[in-house]
């Protein structure tokens, strides 16, 4: 596992498969903010909340010019069933080997139901315009972390 991200960091360079298929890369990206949240899968009850809460919240961070990105190991087809069921207005990206979330410490040890597994862990990295790290926050609740990440964005005012 690649150590923890910190702000002030490189953000590592990704090129990934999104919900229709197409390529989507950080260089892609380049000179725009991103808020690239790591979650374990679609259709899960806390990575559902989490994403609808994206969602709800998309017009205000877009207006502050963040572009927002979910990464999973879900493989394409189910991210545009994700995509259509909860109608979802942003990018989901699939990182099917979990490759990417390694890269940026997205990825280790969690205990499910009694069970310790090592897999992705719910995680929110903000890069800057400069693709640097501005905001790196591993293994959050679903509950409440887009309120917190706008007060951390300073757009709740």
């Amino acid at each position: 596992m690649t150590a923890q991200l910190a702000p002030g960091d490189a953000a590592p360079d990704f090129s990934l498969p999104d919900a229709t298929g197409a390529t989507v890369s950080l260089q892609d990206l380049a000179g725009k903010r991103v808020v690239l949240y790591f979650y374990p899968a679609a259709f899960t009850p806390g990575c559902t909340a989490e994403a609808c809460d994206f969602r709800d919240n998309l017009a205000s961070l877009s207006g502050a010019g963040y572009t927002v990105l979910g990464v999973s190991g879900d493989p394409v087809e189910k991210l545009a069933d994700f995509t259509r069921e909860y109608a979802l207005n942003f990018g989901l990206l699939s990182d099917e080997g979990g490759a990417v979330a390694q890269r940026y410490g997205a990825w280790g040890e969690k205990t499910i139901q009694g069970e310790t597994r090592v897999g992705p862990l719910r995680s929110t990295f903000v890069i800057g315009d400069d693709a640097a790290i501005v905001v790196a926050d591993v293994n959050v609740n679903a509950d409440g972390h887009v309120a917190q990440l706008r007060r951390d964005l300073g757009l709740d005012t």
